[in-house]
């Protein structure tokens, strides 16, 4: 694609929709306390300070299962500039050579430091190696080239699947001790490389965006940058991967459609992002994958809220992480935890695992934390604590879908914060099939209703069980929490303890087994605090609601049973319980 045409369609959409950054942009950074010593350090792990060592100490208190200390890199005590090797920071100059060669000049030392002085620096991708620490200094600005020819199609994964992309922004692959740290930005200019749906736009920003090129989809509702782009989003594709397509010719024919994640990093060990600004990516922000001893803190993760697959972080197959104080205001999912997709995924087998995320803000994003619906290699021992999720559609968000197989349990979630979340508060959805919470112009809620009917458990059958939730507080929501499991594989053992939802609507329960609810309190403006659907072992203590003139708990469907209450909890149950005619006499039970 022509690099000055290209150019202007993003300077054009950019103008057209400050409005609908400047949210993002007001946003204030967060502090960076720990960035420097990872490179000046010999030996030892990254953050040598007192506070940093306090600070780090304090990630691991309340953890609920047994994980050893995440390894931090030691990167040698050598440093380089990248002016050094001919750089640039006029924001017009390509660097691409620059970066290349100070990064060889280290890593031909043993490593160290590539110094990304103040000012703008315009590059095609970034390659890492190992024992190297990509550090920008406050003003620095790394922007990755518009023009498509400069990333290459490689092999790779993505949403789960192995397949073709162009390359990533920031790559790196079979590597130990790796680091992005220092207060700068590294920007994706994805706005190049994305789709924008007419639905997202005002009027007067989608003939903004039609008149500066591209071309529009044969029913006229989404744009493309190009042709090759257009003829790669067809029926035959899963989602975002192309998988009518057999061979890499094929997949050059429609390469401008195959958008990359901006880091990519893959089957590396003793990994840490530390301060920077990552945004405006092509496709997802950050992608570890099938990576070990991965450290994720004090970022700034940004997409536009209109940036389609625009995810903030999707930590795939890795084990031993720390996601611990950043911020996050994204296009889709922001924290998301996933190990494959269907066959791809389960051949691989590898699960994501121990891993904490800690003193996070999530701004806009499909799902504040969310695990899936890539989940076919299995997830477990997740720890979530101390975290706001402001707008999020949804705030804890777990799905899947039948064919996808894969087990999550033990994940443990306290301490949460949410407000104005206009969807579900918690969700757990095992009939997800790619809607945005929030349904779009394209899509229909029909395409992810219920199937009552039972099919056959096999590999292919998702398990969600043994989550367990604490100390919940939402302060608006379309709906407080929403327990949706398959006919055929229950959702097991979920606890939620010590929760105030307030939301328009209450809790729903449908094909759910072993359920908890103590101490809760439901703030609803219409219909009943809590629904109970073809679920058993359901226990609820301690329930309290506002009053209102219909039931509160509404017990329902015939596979029901082992429905336990506390007659304390209300003040009439014979006119505030009400049962379905469907329930067998010994389906509830009221505890005195």
């Amino acid at each position: 694609m022509n690099t000055r045409k290209i150019a202007v369609n993003r300077l054009l959409l950019l103008i057209g929709l400050t409005g609908a950054l400047q949210f993002s942009c007001q946003r204030q950074p967060v502090a960076q306390a720990t960035t420097a010593p990872t490179a000046t350090a010999t030996a030892g792990p990254a953050t040598t300070t007192a506070s940093a060592t306090s600070d780090m100490t304090s990630i691991y208190e309340g953890i609920e299962f047994d994980m050893p200390r995440v390894q931090e890199p030691t990167i040698p005590n050598y440093s380089v500039s990248i002016v050094d090797f001919g750089a640039v920071g006029d924001g017009l100059t390509k660097n691409t050579q620059a970066f290349e060669k100070a990064i060889a000049a280290a890593a031909a030392k043993g490593g160290g430091k590539v110094i990304i002085p103040r000012g703008m620096w315009l590059t095609g991708p970034i390659v890492l190696k190992s024992n190297i620490n990509l550090h920008t200094e406050k003003g620095a600005m790394v922007i990755f080239s518009e023009n498509f020819d400069d990333y290459p199609l490689v092999q790779t994964s993505f949403e789960g699947l192995e397949t073709y992309r162009a390359q990533s922004p920031i790559s790196g692959r079979n590597l130990e001790n790796i680091a992005i740290t220092g207060p700068g930005t590294f920007d994706g200019s994805g706005d190049a490389w994305r789709p924008v749906k007419k639905s997202k736009l005002t009027d007067a920003q989608w003939k903004i965006l039609v008149k500066s090129g591209g071309v529009l989809s044969d029913d006229g509702k989404m744009w493309y940058p190009s042709e090759n782009a257009k003829q790669g989003d067809t029926p035959g594709s899963n989602f975002n991967v192309p998988t009518h397509l057999k061979t890499k010719e094929q997949y050059e024919s429609v390469k401008d459609f195959l958008r990359p994640v901006m880091v990519s990093l893959i089957e590396c060990n003793k990994v840490l992002l530390d301060g920077p600004t990552f945004q405006n990516s092509p496709a997802w922000n950050l992608h570890p994958l099938m990576s070990q001893n991965v450290i994720l803190r004090n970022l700034n993760v940004r997409n536009p809220w209109y940036s389609q697959n625009g995810d903030g972080l999707d930590l795939e197959s890795c084990k031993n992480a720390l996601i611990y104080n950043n911020t996050f205001d994204v296009g889709d999912d922001a924290i998301c935890i996933k190990s494959g997709k269907d066959v791809d995924g389960r051949k691989r087998g590898m699960p994501t695992e121990n891993v904490i995320v800690k003193n996070n803000t999530v701004y806009h994003g499909h799902g504040g934390f969310v695990v899936g619906s890539e989940m076919s290699g299995g997830v477990k021992n997740i720890h979530v604590s101390n975290c706001i999720f402001m707008g999020t559609d949804i705030g804890l968000r777990f799905k899947s879908t039948r064919g996808r197989g894969g087990v999550v349990e033990n994940i443990y979630i306290s301490n949460i914060d949410m407000i104005d979340i206009p969807t579900q508060a918690i969700s757990f959805n095992l009939f997800y099939g790619g809607n945005s919470p929030v349904l779009e112009e394209d899509q229909r809620a029909g395409d992810e209703a219920r199937d009552e009917k039972p099919v056959p458990v096999t590999d292919e059958t998702p398990s969600f069980k043994d989550i367990y939730m604490k100390n919940i507080r939402v302060a608006g929501a379309g709906q407080a929490l929403v327990l949706q499991g398959l006919p055929e594989m229950n959702l097991k053992n979920v606890v939620l303890q010590d929760a105030v939802l307030k939301a328009k609507q209450g809790i729903t329960a449908v094909d759910a087994d072993g359920i908890k609810l103590i101490n809760v309190k439901v703030i609803t403006e219409k219909g009943p605090a809590l629904t109970i659907y073809n679920s058993q072992n359901v226990e609820v203590s301690g329930l309290s609601f506002d009053e209102t003139q219909g039931p509160v708990v509404k017990v329902l469907g015939p596979l029901t049973k082992n429905v336990k209450l506390e007659r304390k909890d209300f003040k009439n149950a014979s006119q505030q319980v009400s049962k379905g005619k469907e329930l067998s006499n010994t389906a509830l039970t009221m505890e005195q």
